[in-house]
């Protein structure tokens, strides 16, 4: 069997061809090429990890839960949307109830009614793309004009004294990130022995934790559950950040930074890892479809282009970090990292296409592992206080 006619066999058995394509139309292999190169950075990765990493299971585990199946120009979740803009394609994402209910705003309507998708619809048709994206960051809804971010690699600064190589065995991780990237990064350092401490606020836990329970466990049943509260705990909070090998963060800049718990704020230990995972290369908001759109990364129909499996700018874009991260720690880390999704959606998106129709099977993802349930919230906050102190100590 030739490269190709086994890159496009691989596509349609994990499920990601299932869910690429139109509702009503065949599935889509026309990046069938993606899945081959994830396995590759997989492969390096779980090597570099002593982990057996697989990617399909990465890339389609989620909408295996979720039951997820092909939406066409809908995402597989249903929360984003591909809409014809006066001058192309763009990607508009209404996850939040804030999105939804800053829609009216965006559009300049005093009332949208019961679907702000027909609303959106119309009004995007007579806007550029440029415009649709600029208005819809001023409101902090996400959205991107297919295309416009181009494949970068990660952006790597020195950031304190290198120390020795590593390996992640006994390392502390703080995962401070929510969703699926950052979280996906730090599941694979816990499976590979890092000691993984998920930290959430109580006024704004990880939205997935209220969601899909299964996803939820999937992405976290090797970690820590550490809950504080970002502004009137700072301080203990910047603790566990000054104790830390790595930190993984995925939120604006601004955000840490006006608490004081940037990486600029937070002492520099030898050696530390700072991972912060962007959604673009400015501070707009994103989410793993409309990043994909971002970068090109999009199946092909007859009529415009469809979304590419379920929000794939997230797992590309965890096991990316995991691989930057073990590179990192090879060369004695001492390093802030940052990985926009939308680039690492481009430098997929670079791959040839094949042909989009197939007549081989496109059968539904399969479910991941089982695994554990995750820790409850705050369930192990006096585990991390003790670690906090003990290593606190040793830096003495």
């Amino acid at each position: 069997m030739g490269g190709v006619s086994s890159a496009t066999a691989s596509w349609g058995s994990s499920g990601l061809a299932y869910l690429t394509g139109l509702p009503d139309g065949p599935p889509d292999f026309s990046r069938a090429n993606v899945l081959s190169h994830a396995q590759r950075v997989a492969t390096a990765v779980g090597q570099r990890l002593g982990i057996t990493v697989d990617a399909a299971d990465l890339l389609a585990g989620r909408a295996a839960l979720l039951g997820l199946t092909r939406g066409g120009r809908v995402s597989a979740g249903g929360a984003t949307r591909l809409l014809a803009a006066a001058d192309g394609w763009c990607a508009i994402t209404l996850s939040r109830p804030d999105d939804a209910a800053a829609v009216p705003a965006l559009v300049q309507a005093d009332d949208v009614g019961t679907d702000p998708w027909s609303a959106l619809r119309r009004w995007v048709t007579t806007h550029p793309r440029s415009a649709v994206v600029e208005r819809a960051t001023l409101l902090d809804i996400p959205a991107a004009a297919l295309g416009e971010a181009a494949a970068a690699a990660p952006r790597i600064r020195p950031r304190g004294a290198r120390g020795p190589s590593r390996d992640v065995g006994g390392l502390l991780v703080a995962d401070l990130s929510s969703m699926w990237a950052g979280p996906l990064c730090g599941q694979l350092l816990a499976l590979a022995g890092a000691t993984v401490v998920k930290v959430e606020s109580p006024r704004r836990p990880d939205g997935t934790r209220g969601g899909s329970q299964a996803f939820f466990d999937w992405m976290n049943d090797e970690k820590l559950s550490y809950c504080v509260d970002f502004d009137t705990n700072a301080d203990e909070l910047c603790a566990l950040l000054t104790v830390a090998d790595i930190v993984i963060e995925g939120s604006r800049p601004a955000s840490l930074a006006r608490r004081r718990l940037g990486p600029d704020d937070v002492e520099p230990g030898e050696g530390r890892i700072w991972l912060r995972i962007k959604g673009y290369d400015g501070t707009r908001p994103a989410f793993g479809d409309d990043a994909a759109v971002a970068g090109g990364l999009v199946g092909v129909a007859a009529d415009g282009p469809v979304f590419c499996a379920d929000a794939i700018a997230d797992p590309l874009t965890g096991l990316e970090a995991a691989r930057v991260v073990a590179d990192s720690l090879s060369r004695g880390g001492g390093e802030l990292i940052e990985v926009s999704m939308a680039a690492v959606a481009a430098g997929y998106a670079v791959l040839p296409p094949q042909a989009s129709a197939s007549n081989r099977p496109a059968p539904p993802p399969r479910l991941p592992p089982a695994g554990r349930p995750a820790a409850r919230l705050g369930a192990d906050n006096e585990a991390v206080r003790r670690m906090v102190a003990e290593r606190s100590c040793r830096r003495c």
